[in-house]
């Protein structure tokens, strides 16, 4: 039997290593489809409800496997469903690599069914890389650039294969003109920056008196170096979200999130240095870092088209954060210990014993704070945690410490809806053998996260730890919109767009097999957590949480957070939705461009 380009484009994945790929059928891939089915399903297919799960779902596997992730979905309405997860992965800087059927080509340009323009639709989400494949020669070539590239590049690319193409014998290229062989690998490489650039930045971080760091994903491979770094320079350290597992959390120095949905003592970290040096991190949002001219800065990344971003950097240094650090680490002089470093480990102690309180505070009927924080320890110690946008991430960047080998991500520059799931299914692929949590409101539920319970349940046996804990924070409302528009314009919670319909949602897990409990009552939240990480399969949890529990920024003083969550339980906020223009303030106040102290000295 010939081999077709499916089955040579299925054995060039396997050879690449590529063992997942996340997918959904349809006639557009067909050829693809038989071509599995001679390949004993190798690499596995795994089969999601819908493409944009698909594409999160090797969001997931790529962030927490550190390999590239790989979807395949059908013409016209597959490919198009592809896209959310795939800017997913675009903005977070993940490699991912989409392959999509599209019409014959004798088909092409005839207004015929399911035919878009795919090149021109994926031109800016796969702008580093994106080819149709009309002829069997272009491949291995186009494949091996594809994987290669989204690898180098942390990007995603995309390969279009039109239906009638994918049946066609394979044939190699030719030792001949116009023909492009290719061969396989991906090899490793840590770019540097050059001796006097590193002179440079180690006489400027010297000469700092209360330095600061910033992290992101990007120093994820380099813990050690930065661990001696902060130390040398008696610095803190505060994270950004996608970088909340670079570093442990229960060291004293590490400040927790940095931004909107970060912690007090990294924005007063902030506030108060003279110097700031950022590792593999593009955090947007420039508020909440040091006034221009506060602060003499230095930034480190391995994108050269990254740096220099946010902030005016003094000195840019292009390279690898490991590295580098190896060999900036030599050139800094030891500091003493003294009153910065003091400063931020009372800071940070201080924030934990306030979201203890916090947490402990009555609400009606649970407080979702109090969700997360029973959780923090309880954690395993290879513990995988996924996050979903919206009022779930104030609580896992606030309220989770992650500690040793634990791994957590979220949906950081999109900011989509609806990820938490499938990122964990997309972990679970990853590391079999490893626990999963994923924490996720009611919203993100409805949305993506009941149709891959689906998907969970197919899968889940396969998994040498069937723990996959889905832990939802129920509280009947689109919790985050409703405060953003609370403490941003004074608008009253809008029920059309805002309220949600009640879901048994432990219930729907039960019907597939899995297992799964309503939570009613705070006396029944540690004990419901106990009994879903000793569970022998995947585990729903419907924690029925109060959404009158705000999502106080970090500006505000240790005081205020903790007083406003107790002042807008008792009545400050009215409970079906209509607040005080007074509440409104008090939040603005705590806004960026009026600065807040402990003492209650504004500037």
């Amino acid at each position: 039997m010939s081999t077709k380009v499916s089955d040579h484009i299925l054995q060039r994945l396997r050879a690449w290593g590529v063992e997942h790929v996340f997918a959904y059928p349809g006639d557009g891939i067909n050829g693809l489809l038989a071509a599995w089915g001679r390949a004993d399903n190798r690499p596995e297919f795994i089969q999601s409800r819908h493409e944009e799960m698909s594409a999160l779902q090797a969001v997931g596997y790529a962030k927490f496997s550190g390999r590239v992730g790989v979807c395949v979905a059908t013409a016209g309405p597959g490919a198009i469903h592809l896209l959310n997860g795939l800017y997913d992965a675009k903005l977070d800087h993940v490699p991912v690599v989409a392959i999509v059927g599209q019409t014959n080509r004798s088909a092409m340009g005839g207004s015929y069914q399911q035919e878009v323009d795919l090149l021109s639709l994926y031109k800016d989400v796969a702008g580093d890389y994106c080819e149709m494949i009309t002829v069997p020669q272009q491949l291995p070539n186009a494949l091996d650039r594809a994987l290669r590239t989204a690898q180098a590049k942390r990007t995603v690319t995309a390969l279009i294969i039109p239906a009638d193409v994918q049946e066609l014998d394979y044939e190699a290229p030719e030792h001949a003109f116009k023909m492009v062989p290719s061969s396989l690998g991906q090899p490793r490489y840590a770019p540097v920056p050059s001796d006097s650039e590193l002179t440079r930045a180690a006489a400027l971080l010297n000469a700092g008196e209360k330095v600061a760091v910033l992290i992101g994903q990007g120093a994820r491979g380099a813990r050690e170096q930065v661990m001696r770094l902060a130390d040398t320079l008696q610095a803190g350290v505060a994270k950004a979200l996608l970088g909340k597992d670079a570093l442990p959390d229960d060291l004293p120095y590490v400040t927790g999130a940095i931004g909107l949905l970060g912690t007090r003592p990294s924005y007063e970290l902030m506030q108060d240095c003279d110097t700031l040096l950022v590792i593999g991190s593009s955090f947007p949002y420039t508020q909440f870092l040091p006034e221009f001219g506060q602060a003499r800065a230095v930034q480190i990344d391995i994108d050269p088209f990254m740096v220099g971003l946010r902030y005016p950097f003094e000195i840019n240094l292009v390279g690898d954060a490991r590295e580098t650090l190896d060999r900036l680490l030599p050139q800094l002089e030891q500091k003493k210990p003294g009153k910065w470093r003091r400063k931020i480990e009372k800071d940070t102690a201080r924030w934990w014993e306030v979201m203890e309180r916090r947490a402990a505070v009555e609400a009606d009927p649970i407080n979702p704070e109090y969700v997360v924080h029973a959780l923090d320890r309880l954690l395993p110690e290879d513990v995988i945690l996924t996050a979903d946008s919206g009022s779930a991430a104030n609580w896992y960047a606030r309220h989770l410490r992650l500690r040793g080998a634990m791994r957590g991500s979220l949906s950081g520059t999109l900011a989509t809806m609806g990820p938490g799931v499938p990122y964990a299914i997309g972990a679970k692929f990853a590391h079999p053998d490893r626990p999963a949590v994923a924490l996720v409101g009611d919203g993100a539920m409805q949305m993506n996260g009941l149709a891959e319970l689906i998907t969970v349940a197919k899968y889940w046996e396969q998994w040498s730890d069937p723990r996959l804990i889905v832990a939802v924070l129920n509280n009947h409302d689109l919790n985050q919109v409703t405060w953003e528009m609370r403490a941003m314009t004074g608008a009253p919670q809008f029920l059309p767009s805002q309220a949600l319909p009640d879901v048994a949602y432990a219930d729907f897990a039960r019907s597939l097999g899995l297992s799964g409990v309503r939570v009613e009552k705070p006396a029944d939240v540690e004990g419901a957590w106990q009994h879903a990480l000793a569970a022998d399969r995947p585990y729903v949890l419907d924690f029925r949480t109060d959404p009158a529990v705000p999502p106080i920024p970090p500006h505000a003083t240790l005081d205020q957070i903790e007083a406003a969550a107790v002042a807008i339980l008792k009545g400050d906020s009215d409970r079906t939705g209509m607040i005080r223009q007074g509440f409104k303030a008090k939040v603005q106040e705590m806004l960026p461009g009026t600065r807040h102290r402990e003492g209650g000295e504004s500037s």
